[in-house]
């Protein structure tokens, strides 16, 4: 059997960069590049250059941790936010989904990341106190834990719940229960759980 062709050294490259993306393994990855550049390579290199300015262009908020043009990002700056409200999230994603909602007008802490003792990620890769440092400035009241409802998520809210506690704010956690518009007979089992434990009166 011949052996396959060796591709050439910027070919590799950019499969190699394309792997750093999640969920994406080395056959995605080649027949993104191949489609890039065969059949797009304007893209290509608007992609390029969007990644370049917003690897040089963005910082993290001094208050929030999320991305941000400015050392401080619009949110944390709007007045007519209610700052004795912290909705913490695990990453700006999350921060965006939450944003989008439009039923939440406090401010933000972006963890950048949740506790993953296997992986090596503990509360300095978390940054634990600088969230404590933010949520006992004075102004915050209370602490909304929106992290996800994974093992890692879970594990982070457990912690961050109990070192909060500890500085006399009042810690609170995103609810979990059926989705609006669902049926039954669709939904997991995990999800009917908690959603019978976390019933409320009507």
């Amino acid at each position: 059997m011949p052996a396959p062709l060796p591709e050439p050294e910027p070919l590799r490259a950019l499969v190699e960069a394309l792997r750093a993306l999640p969920g994406v393994g080395v056959r995605t990855a080649r027949r993104m590049a191949y489609h890039l550049l065969q059949h797009d390579p304007q893209a290509a290199l608007q992609l390029g250059a969007a990644l370049q300015q917003a690897v040089e262009g963005l910082q993290h908020c001094r208050q929030c941790h999320s991305f941000s043009q400015e050392p401080v990002c619009p949110v944390c700056q709007d007045p007519e936010r209610d700052a004795s409200l912290l909705c913490v999230v695990e990453n700006p994603a999350d921060q965006q989904v939450i944003e989008s909602s439009h039923g939440y007008n406090g401010l933000y802490y972006v963890l950048m990341g949740r506790l993953a003792p296997l992986e090596g990620v503990g509360p300095e890769q978390v940054r634990f106190a600088e969230l404590r440092t933010r949520a006992t400035d004075g102004a915050v009241r209370e602490v909304i834990l929106a992290t996800s409802f994974t093992a890692e998520g879970e594990t982070t809210a457990y912690y961050l719940a109990d070192m909060l506690r500890a500085q006399g704010l009042k810690v609170s956690r995103l609810a979990r229960g059926v989705p609006s518009g669902s049926e039954l007979e669709y939904v997991d089992a995990g999800t009917l759980a908690w959603a019978l434990m976390e019933r409320r009166g009507t």
